[in-house]
């Protein structure tokens, strides 16, 4: 590993989790060390197996089984924070409850770590609590990047570039469409989402049975139908000077028996130009790309980006619709 190559720990190892080991396995610039579950965790500095580790884990349901590497723990994040050697880390924890991540990177500060911390979290609520920390980060030295994932995120920055074309900006709208072959694969996704269905709160979500959200799926087919959102593009976007809260909308479709999208991602942006014209851009994504895919990447890009920051001394909060990912290959 030379001195170059980032150092990465990922916190949480569900579906999006593995999934973002996978992905740095393809990755020259940067190396896994680090992972934590809710029973335990594992380290090495040399790098850790994601076959190894994601068969661990699908095994025995935790990374802390994980041999030679792996620590059973009730305190997983919180000594894995102490003992492992990251640059920064991709939480990839489910939002349920909708405090929880908020109290993840507490346990950050209050430990006085220094580096840079990425999160893909969805609710508006959710992201507003971590802009409630941004004293507290930029005081002990930790670089945030909010919102990284695709939506907000890849799609968030997407709105802000297209931005530029307009001296007023009027709507934007977020569709996205989103295929998985099996939700059980993405257990803590589909809770979030359920909870943004007519009827739904995050507690009753959470508080759901996997047999409960299996009742759910049969009675929709399998789908859900998400309308008028809580989603952070929309204060991302706000605090970026591009447009309103209210002049962002966000919906889409999940599929949870089919891999393939129901519908293509895609993100509107609608204004008017300095000559007076009414137009919109479109920014579609490519409907073979994978969930998985359109958050890990842009997550980890945006690691990279926090890192270059963190290394010249900025420390703080930013999102998604401020800075510019770096590619991380």
């Amino acid at each position: 590993m030379t001195s170059s190559t980032l150092r990465i720990g990922i916190l949480g190892f569900g579906g999006l989790g593995q999934a973002a080991a996978r992905l740095l396995g393809h990755k020259r610039q940067a190396r896994w060390v680090a992972v934590a579950d809710r029973k335990g965790y594992a380290h090495n500095n040399t790098g850790l197996d994601p076959d190894r580790a994601i068969a661990t884990y699908q095994a025995q349901d935790s990374v802390g089984y994980l041999e030679p590497e792996g620590t059973l723990s009730n305190e997983s994040i919180s000594e894995l924070i102490q003992q492992a050697n990251v640059d920064g880390y991709f939480l990839a924890l489910p939002n349920l409850p909708n405090t929880f991540m908020a109290s993840v990177v507490e346990q950050f500060i209050e430990a006085g770590w220094r580096g840079v911390l990425v999160d893909a979290i969805k609710r508006t609520s959710a992201v507003e609590q971590i802009m409630a920390l941004e004293p507290r980060l930029r005081d002990c030295g930790i670089t945030y990047m909010a919102g990284c994932g695709a939506t907000p995120g890849l799609l968030t920055a997407a709105a802000a570039l297209a931005a530029q074309s307009y001296a007023e900006i009027h709507h934007i709208k977020i569709t996205f469409g989103v295929g998985i072959a099996n939700w059980e694969a993405y257990r803590a996704t589909i809770r979030e989402d359920i909870a943004h269905l007519p009827g739904y709160s995050v507690d009753q979500a959470s508080a759901m049975s996997d047999a409960e959200v299996s009742a759910l799926l049969e009675r929709t087919n399998g789908l859900l139908h998400l309308e008028n959102m809580e989603h952070a593009d929309d204060v991302l976007l706000e605090r970026a000077g591009i447009c309103r809260r209210d002049q962002v909308t966000v919906g889409g479709v999940v599929d949870t028996r089919n891999p393939k999208k129901p519908l293509s991602t895609n993100v509107q942006i609608t204004g008017r130009t300095f000559e007076g014209r009414i137009s919109t851009h479109t920014f579609t994504l490519g409907d073979e790309t994978s969930m998985a895919a359109n958050v890990c990447g842009p997550a980890f890009g945006y690691l990279k980006a926090g890192v270059s920051l963190h290394r010249r001394g900025w420390y703080g909060l930013l999102s998604s619709a401020e800075v510019m990912p770096q590619f991380l290959s």
